[in-house]
């Protein structure tokens, strides 16, 4: 049990620590002119992500195994959320904010993919559960992401629609 709540807990500290950073992103993007998108969805992807860990402690059996491949690819994942966030650099936030003179970013994984963090996204809250053997966890927090990913790339899409490169 201590492990897993030592991954878990690893997991809550590390988003914790991204929210002053994206806080600090968010403030210097709105004071030279960038507009957010989306306030309203905002704070449930707030209730999600705090839930999804809340119901992968619940649901943790007394002695819960931990399997090796779908953490092995969790800590891969995180890698890959480094590189997302230093690709954005000032521009990475936890919000939808469009500064609409900037160029959009090419460099990193964006050369590849529209939209790499929520694919990321979509992968931590599907293996974090699996790591844990919790299946149900994964299956239902999955659906609840994906419901609430597909409005959210709908908001942000819109929002660089008439950026550069959009």
């Amino acid at each position: 049990m201590i492990w897993a709540l030592a991954i878990v807990g690893l997991v809550a500290l590390q988003r914790l620590a991204e929210v002053p950073y994206a806080a600090r992103n968010t403030k210097r993007l709105l004071a030279s002119g960038a507009m957010e998108y989306g306030r309203k969805h905002y704070p449930l992807f707030i209730v999600l992500h705090a839930s999804w860990l809340l119901a992968i402690v619940v649901f943790l059996p007394p002695d819960p195994p931990i399997y090796l491949v779908p953490l092995t690819a969790y800590v891969v994942l995180e890698v890959l959320r480094v590189w997302v966030m230093l690709s954005l650099g000032p521009y990475w936030t936890t919000r939808v904010i469009s500064l609409p003179k900037a160029p959009l970013v090419r460099k990193g994984p964006y050369r590849f993919l529209r939209h790499p963090n929520y694919w990321i996204v979509v992968g931590e809250v599907a293996l974090l559960p699996l790591v844990f053997g919790e299946v149900i966890v994964c299956i239902v927090f999955s659906l609840l992401n994906g419901a609430l990913l597909f409005w959210r790339i709908r908001v942000e899409n819109a929002a660089l629609a008439g950026r550069s490169g959009a």
